[in-house]
Formats: C-alpha cells, structure tokens, sequence
C-alpha cells in the first residue's frame, strides 16, 4: 500500500458490525501464536505439492519440488542503509527500474535521470513504485526457470520526483505523463550466463497505464451505474491504476488488484453515501488529475468512481488483448487476489480490503476449471458467489454470501439487483454482518494444503480509541501499530466450504517492549507485514511496510528498514532474509519454479514523512539504485540468486 499519498482510513466504515469483541485474554491463551502450529496441522494433513498452482502450467506435469525442512542462510542483521542487503552466498541485482524500457519494439527511449521524459516516453517505459509481480514461464506450459515473463504493478506516483520541477506550473502533459506511469508491466525476462536480463525487443513486452482500454466483464457489466457519457453501454474504462497486489491463475493470466483508487477522484459537491464509503472528498489527495481530466471529477462524470476498485486479469502471453475487469470479485480497495482450487475443480479466490476495519473476502466460482481448455477458463471469474468472513469467538468462522435478495441484500437496503451488491460491496458486507479487521492485506495460501490460508494484517491505529471499534479476538491489540498475521483452515479441507476454523499466528512488534505492543514472534523481529507468499517448497516469505513516519515513533526503535523474512510454519522460526534502502517498502515476490531464482520489488525508495519528494532535494533520504550518478531514487525489481545456483532459503 503507497503511504506517501495519505488515505483517511477513519471515515470509511461506520457500520455496527461486531469487530468480535469480549475474551481477548481467552483467545490469546489458547492460540499458538508462532509456536509452530504443529498441533493446528498434524502430518496427516500433508498432500502432495498442489500441482496446479505450483508451476501454473496447466499442459505440462510441474518438475518435483522438495519440502522445505530447515531454513539454511545466516539472518541478516537489523540495517539502517541506502542498499539492498541479503545473506552471505547470495547477490542481488537491480533488473528493472523506474523509467528502465519495457521492451516494446521500436519504442525503447531511455531513462533521463532529470526526469525530463515526456508522457509518451513514459508510457513505454517502467512505472513508479512497483508492487505486486509474477512470473510466467516461456513458452506457456513450460516448466522453464531460465525464460520468462514478468507482470509487475506500478502502483501510484511521487510527482515529486516524476517531473523535473514537481507540480509547479501543473498542465495536461503533467497529468498525462502521471497517468502513463502508473498501471502494469509485461516484460520478458532470461538467464543468460550467470546473470537475469530484460529481453528488448519483445514481442511479449507491454505497458497498461490509466488510459488503457479494458473490458467490464460479470454482473455490473453494462449496468446504468458503470454507465457514462463515453461509454453509454457501460463496458469499456480506460485504465487501471493504483494496482498493489495481485494474484495468478492456472490458465496463465495475471491479476492485478485496485487498491486506493478513491486518492485519485474529487466530489466538491455534495459528497454520496458511495463516496463516504469509499473516501471520496471534496478534493483528491494531491494528484490534481481532477482539474484537467473531467473523468476524476464527479461532479462532471458521476459514474465514474463506480468502474474502480476491482481485480483486473490481464493475458500476458498476448499483448494485443484488452485487459479484462472481473466485477464478479466485488469493488473494493482490493490488495489481493490469491487463487486455490477446490477438489471439484471450482475455483476459489481470496481477496483483502486494506483499509482499518474492513473485510477479508472469497470468490467461488460456479464453473470448474479445465486443465487443457486455456479458452474455456478465460470466463471462470464472471460467474460465482462473493462471500465476506465473519471470525467468531470459538475460533470458527463463516463465510457470508454476498447475494441479492439475502441477509437484507434488497432493493429495500439499497440493493436494487446484483450488480449494485457488487458495487457498492462494502455497504453489503457492512448489512450481512461482516467482521471488522485491522487492514487485510496479502492472503497466502500453503502450497501442499490449498484449505490453508494465511492474511497479513498490517496495522490499525484507531483500533479501541475513542469512537472506534474495540479490540477483538481476531484483533487484540489496541492501537495496533505493528499489526499480526492471522491463519485459518477451511472445512472439510476444501476451500469452498462455508465455514473454517482461525487462530492467530503471529502477533508482530519489538520484543524489548511489555505490554500490547510486545511481539510473540520466535525468532527475527518485524512490525506491519504486507507481503506475504508461500515459495513451492513450503517456506512463508514476510515482507514489511513500515511508513516513515511509524518508523520514527519510539515502539519501532531499533527495527531498521523495512524487510523480508522466511519462516516455516511447521517450525515457526522466523529469520531476516533481506533489508531494504533507505525510505523504501519490500513489496512483490514472484520465484521460478525451481525455485533458485526470486524477484523482489523495492518500492519508493527515498520515501519522506511528507506527501511528496522534494523536486529540488530529490536524494535527500535515499539515491538507490543509481547511487551519486542517478538523479533521483528509482522503484525497482531486483534479482535475487545464490551464488553457488541453490535453491533459495534452504
């Protein structure tokens, strides 16, 4: 989640849904809060490797993949230093930077480190502030670990540093130029000799920004509310944008997740119950699209608002295909979109809404996927069931139906069909009784049992102050600042079920502190964990996103820069894998499958407390990657290998 443009978290959820409150000092005695979950998991729950999923190739058998048993690398130590810093053994190499060209043939201008390229250069070249990523092997179906193809999100921008004098003198060409720098790469990417590059030419090689035509495909496709003067049958929008997370299906496409899209839209007119769900103000959060593209401002284009905040899948084996917005998923701030199947071939999509005091949610689908019909799954994501989690006291919990004429789900409450269920999801998660969680964000699903899933929620300030929900079981600290990892386990071992069982397994913080604020992690302190992701062999990877405001409170004394972790959740040790530069956030992991190569994404390096990077001191905090030779500090993938070619982690 991007930091330097503030959200107002607090204005967002005033429904009275339980935020599961009462017998916090019960819960906590009987969780296993990083202890190794052994008990919660006997051995014979093991299966074998979740094919499917491990190698997302659905015409060719995934090569074995050993069960991780020990974690093999010497912890990092706590760092407070402008580089990326990994254990002995292993490198890290910077593959693609902001403002780096994507690859698109005959359109491959290079960065100019004054930050003077226009917006058509931009549109051709890296985004800022890279997210959420995977990778697709070469050809489709392969099992190749040497020749692929990245998807990586852009999420936001620091006009700051986008353009050589900031936001002075604000024009159309700056407004154009934000919007091209924004949205998802496609880049293909191969190991030749001892190193990973960026292949340019490609013909693979892609840029979808804020004005790329995508599709509206499921329920609200063509309703009167994705309706507007440009496109009067509701079924095309231009663009995607504020993409954090993501998600991968096992057909080969890629999910791509609309997080703060609200920052971007202004209402200084009467503000409607959508845009007080949602955080829509009377003005945008300083990105001023509003003033020279009438689509940002409501007043102009009302409806406009309502075709944000859903999963987007895009085919990264074809550049010339539109990508496509699943409404199916719900309209949300969606952080996620982790993909499990069920025995029956359904598929199951978990998916988190990362503001304070909103919603973990599924989608199930009606149709059940087919190994060797890539066409036939392409609309799997149009037909299904949304259902939202509520986490009882006894450690059970449900899954919720989100489906017109339901749990007061009527035109009655404002629900006039199923489309409006799907877009205005949060007012329907609020009415069936939904509970309240300290900002869901990445959900991980274990790859040998596809029933379990872990969710990072980061942090919540406001939890138990004045006005504010109370702490709860599955949220026991009041202001939250470190936040926990919370884990559950579907019913009947199948991820479709209604209903599961939860504990928490970890609650983050320093452990030199007493108190709520203590940590129960065995092993590598950390607070705020986002990403989050399991590699093939079984080990959870832990990335931070600690703002830089946080970072300079008195709990986080001592912590360092954000990081990524490793941990096994059978043995629950956790161990500092990597730390980042200077202001940065570790975001977006994507391995191959032998699991011997990992790209990581460094996101806002050189981030301040304040909204926007100084234009005049653009390296004030931090020059990586470029170091006195870059002009300004640059988002980037980095690889990451260990020297004698391993696997990585063990």
């Amino acid at each position: 989640m991007s930091k330097l443009i503030k959200t107002d978290d607090s204005i967002v959820n005033s429904s009275d849904n339980r935020a599961f409150s009462d017998l916090v000092s019960a819960q906590l005695s009987r969780r296993s809060l990083l202890k190794g979950g052994a008990g919660a998991v006997a051995a014979g729950l093991f299966s074998p490797l979740f094919a499917p999923l491990a190698g997302l190739a659905e015409a060719a058998t995934p090569a074995p993949v050993a069960r991780a048993v020990a974690l093999a690398f010497e912890p990092v130590p706590i760092a407070v230093r402008d580089s990326v810093v990994v254990p002995d053994g292993y490198t890290a190499e910077v593959l693609y930077a902001w403002g780096d060209p994507t690859g698109i043939r005959g359109r491959m201008p290079a960065f100019k480190p004054d930050a003077s390229n226009t917006a058509a250069e931009q549109a051709v070249q890296a985004g800022m502030h890279h997210d959420g990523m995977a990778y697709f092997t070469l050809p489709f179906g392969a099992q190749s670990s040497r020749r692929g193809l990245l998807a990586i999100n852009h999420e936001y921008i620091d006009d700051g540093l986008l353009h050589p004098d900031g936001m002075k003198d604000w024009s159309e060409a700056k407004v154009a130029k934000a919007q091209a720098a924004v949205g998802v790469s496609v880049i293909e990417v191969e190991h030749a000799g001892d190193n990973w590059r960026v292949v340019r030419p490609s013909s693979f090689a892609r840029r979808i920004t804020a004005q790329t035509p995508c599709d509206i495909a499921g329920p609200a496709r063509g309703h009167a509310l994705m309706r507007t003067e440009a496109d009067p049958k509701g079924t095309t929008v231009l663009g995607t944008f504020n993409n954090c997370a993501n998600g991968q299906t096992p057909w080969g496409t890629y999910l791509t997740c609309e997080e703060n899209w609200s920052d971007f839209f202004a209402n200084n007119g009467t503000l409607t119950e959508d845009d007080k769900r949602y955080g829509i103000k009377a003005q945008d959060a300083g990105y001023r699209w509003s003033e020279r593209d009438f689509r940002f401002d409501r007043q102009v284009t009302p409806n406009e608002p309502y075709r944000f905040g859903w999963v987007v899948e895009i085919d990264p084996y074809d550049a010339k295909s539109r990508p496509v917005k699943r409404t199916a998923l719900g309209r949300v701030k969606h952080e996620g979109a982790t993909v499990s199947l069920a025995p029956d071939g359904r598929v199951v999509v978990y998916m988190g809404d990362d503001q304070r005091f909103e919603y973990i949610y599924k989608f199930v689908s009606s149709g059940k996927y087919k190994p060797h019909d890539r066409k036939a799954n392409r609309t799997l994501l149009d037909q299904g069931t949304l259902y939202v989690a509520r986490f009882d006291d006894d450690n059970g919990g449900r899954w919720l139906p989100l489906v017109h004429g339901q749990h007061g789900l009527t035109a009655d409450n404002g629900f006039r069909d199923q489309a409006e269920v799907l877009i205005h999801t949060r007012r329907a998660a609020d009415k069936v009784g939904a509970t309240k969680m300290d900002r869901p964000e990445w959900i991980a699903v274990h790859p040998e049992r596809p029933w379990e899933l872990y969710c990072t929620l980061t942090n919540n300030s406001e939890r138990g102050t004045d006005g504010k929900p109370g702490t709860d079981a599955a949220n026991p600290r009041a202001k939250n600042i470190f936040g926990h990892i919370i884990r559950w386990q579907e019913a009947g071992n199948d991820p479709t079920s209604d209903s599961f069982k939860w504990d928490l397994f970890a609650l983050a913080g320093n452990p030199t502190l007493d108190g709520a604020s203590k940590g129960t992690v065995n092993g590598d302190a950390f607070g705020s964990p986002d990403g989050l992701k399991f590699s093939s062999n079984g080990i959870l990877w832990i990335q931070t996103d600690v703002s830089t405001s946080t970072l300079n409170q008195k709990e986080y004394a001592n912590m360092g820069n954000n990081q990524m972790l490793a941990t096994l959740p059978e043995n629950g040790q956790v161990r500092r894998f990597l730390t980042g530069p200077n202001g940065c956030e570790i975001t977006g992991l994507a391995f191959t499958p032998d699991n011997r190569t990992l790209f990581v994404n460094i996101q806002h390096p050189g981030e301040t407390s304040s909204e926007r990077s100084d234009p005049a001191q653009p390296k004030a905090v931090s020059s990586w990657p470029d170091g006195d030779a870059g002009g300004r500090p640059r988002s980037a993938t980095v690889v990451i290998r260990r020297r004698d070619g391993g696997v990585i982690g063990v």
